[in-house]
This record gives C-alpha cells, sequence and structure tokens, in this order.
C-alpha cells in the first residue's frame, strides 16, 4: 500500500489496467435509501489488497444507495497507479492513507506528529491539486512490530523500546524487503529504537509469511505488520507499542475531486455515515473475514452495511 512507483509508470499503467474487469452492478441498488446522488455514474477506486477491495465496495455500495450509479474498480496495482486514476477523472474516488499522501505523493521524507495535524497538513496540501480529503475514519493502518501473546507476557513487554531493552540475541525481527530500505521502515526505526539485533538476526520474508513466521517464532520473534491486518487476531499476536511515535500515521479517509464534491456535496454527508465506525479494531475483523475467513469482498462489504442499517 505504501510502495512508491514513478509518475511516468503510474499513468500509463493506469490508463491500461482501468479498461479491465469491474466488478458488477452494486447489489444493493434495489434498497436505495434517497436520490440525492441521481446522475452520479463513474467507479470507485482500490488499491491491491484486501482493505482496499473492501472499502471500494462498501462506498460503492452506500453511494449506490442514495441514488448513484457506481461500479468499483479493484484492478488497478499500487498506490501511485490508483492516484493517478482519481487525478485522471478516471476514478471518483477511492480510499487513501494520510502517511502514503504526504511521503509518496507529496513528497515529504518526515511525517507531522499526531493523527489530527497530520491529517490537516495532507488536506491542505492536496486542496491545492484540487483534491478533497473528506472526514477520516478512526482506522490507522501503519507498520508495526508484533509478537506471539504468550511471548509478549513471558518477556514483559508491551513496546517497542521494551523490545530494544532486550539482550540482542532476543532481538530476531522478520521484515519486508522493502521495509529493510525505506527511510520510515527498518533503518530508522532501529536507529530510533537503538535495536541491538546483528544483521543474521534480521530475516527478509514477503508480506503473508511474516505473519506465519511470527506466530511460529522459528525465524523471528518480532514480526513487521500492518496494524489493521485481521492475521494479527486470528494468529494471536498482540501489536508493541510505538512508544516513540516513529512510524507515520497511516489513517484513511475517502479522497475525490473538488469538482465532482462541488457537483454533489452530498457525498460528504453520506460517507460520514460509515468513517467513524471504521475503527482500526473493524477494519481488522473486515480484513479477517476476507484473509483468514476466505470471504469475497463485495459480499463483506453488504453485510457491514446491512448490519449497521446503511442499505
Amino acid at each position: 500500500m505504501k510502495k512508491n512507483l514513478t509518475a511516468g509508470l503510474a499513468v500509463a499503467a493506469a490508463g491500461a489496467l482501468l479498461l479491465s474487469g469491474c466488478s458488477g452492478a452494486s447489489a444493493s441498488s434495489s434498497s436505495s435509501a434517497g436520490d440525492e446522488l441521481e446522475g452520479l455514474t463513474g467507479q470507485i477506486g482500490s488499491k491491491d489488497f484486501s482493505e482496499q477491495y473492501i472499502l471500494a465496495h462498501i462506498t460503492t455500495e452506500l453511494l449506490n444507495a442514495h441514488g448513484a450509479d457506481l461500479e468499483a474498480n479493484t484492478k488497478l496495482v499500487g498506490s501511485a497507479n490508483t492516484r493517478a486514476a482519481l487525478v485522471n477523472d478516471e476514478f471518483v474516488g477511492y480510499w487513501e492513507y494520510t502517511g502514503t499522501a504526504w511521503i509518496t505523493y507529496q513528497g515529504n521524507t518526515a511525517a507531522v506528529k499526531g493523527a489530527e495535524a497530520q491529517f490537516e497538513a495532507v488536506k491542505e496540501a492536496d486542496a491545492a491539486e484540487g483534491i478533497a480529503w473528506l472526514d477520516p475514519a478512526p482506522f490507522n493502518n501503519t507498520y508495526a512490530f508484533a509478537t506471539r501473546a504468550d511471548t509478549a507476557k513471558e518477556l514483559g513487554i508491551t513496546t517497542l523500546s521494551d523490545v530494544a531493552g532486550l539482550p540482542g540475541e532476543k532481538q530476531t525481527f522478520c521484515i519486508e524487503s522493502e521495509f529493510s530500505t525505506r527511510d520510515d521502515g527498518w533503518t530508522g526505526v532501529s536507529e530510533a529504537y537503538g535495536f541491538g539485533a546483528s544483521e543474521s538476526n534480521v530475516t527478509l520474508l514477503d508480506t503473508g509469511l511474516i505473519y506465519t513466521a511470527t506466530e511460529k517464532a522459528a525465524d523471528c520473534t518480532f514480526g513487521e505488520v500492518f496494524t489493521t491486518d485481521g492475521r494479527i487476531a486470528a494468529l494471536d499476536l498482540v501489536v508493541l507499542e510505538d512508544d516513540k511515535e516513529f512510524f507515520p500515521t497511516y489513517q484513511g479517509a475517502f479522497t475525490v475531486k473538488e469538482s465532482t464534491l462541488k457537483k454533489y456535496p452530498e457525498i460528504a454527508d453520506i460517507i460520514a455515515e460509515i468513517s467513524p465506525l471504521l475503527t482500526t479494531e473493524e477494519m481488522q475483523k473486515l480484513n479477517a473475514l476476507v484473509d483468514v475467513d476466505g470471504e469475497e469482498p463485495e459480499d463483506v462489504a453488504i453485510d457491514w452495511l446491512t448490519e449497521q442499517g446503511l442499505i
């Protein structure tokens, strides 16, 4: 989700991939909650992972229940491609993360401390580009380190500072290759906390394998995770507090072109019906239904909106 692709590739890939398949007509279209958005057509976009698929379908179903005629397009790959599709008016909107926008799109190297301050900084910067950020959800899909619940209890640790205080041989980590080279990844966090892990104590794995490796505690005691991933609870892992607030905030919010919002200002009020409900814990549950239980993101979205009484 936080991969930084070049702008040139982004625009080219977005145009090509956008022509590929989209989801079918929304299941909730027949149970309309109103017609405020009649005439709004197009696609709601997403990046290429489960959380984004779920959010795209939730948004599509909800807006269609208010008179829009939208489809969810979950075919693009990478953050930059999805952003380019919004900029080029190929998407009506999509859910973005404050840290991604601030660092990847807006070119900053240091995060703004505090979720609210980070959001306001991103919102102001993107307003100059004609992109509106609607009121954010509480969830924060940032980097973190997790370990087995029983291990945390045995070692008496709850924070990354606690991890740094362990003997060097106990500081074993599983991380992604991309994370290993990012300024807001391994180099920065290990320096900020003074981790004593040697190079031999750091194992590079694909994202999905990190969760199972951490649960088995074979290759590592601590694994790099994303905080809204449903596998954290499913594998009985606990996230260690980033007590020095090193990692940027990756708070989620729906982004839309200012021109679209001016024509359909009701979008902001409708999205505000779901934003407060999407906490980190709630996103973990929804993501687990897809990544752990194997359900379809569209089904998860419709079920959730129905349970909330929104469609």
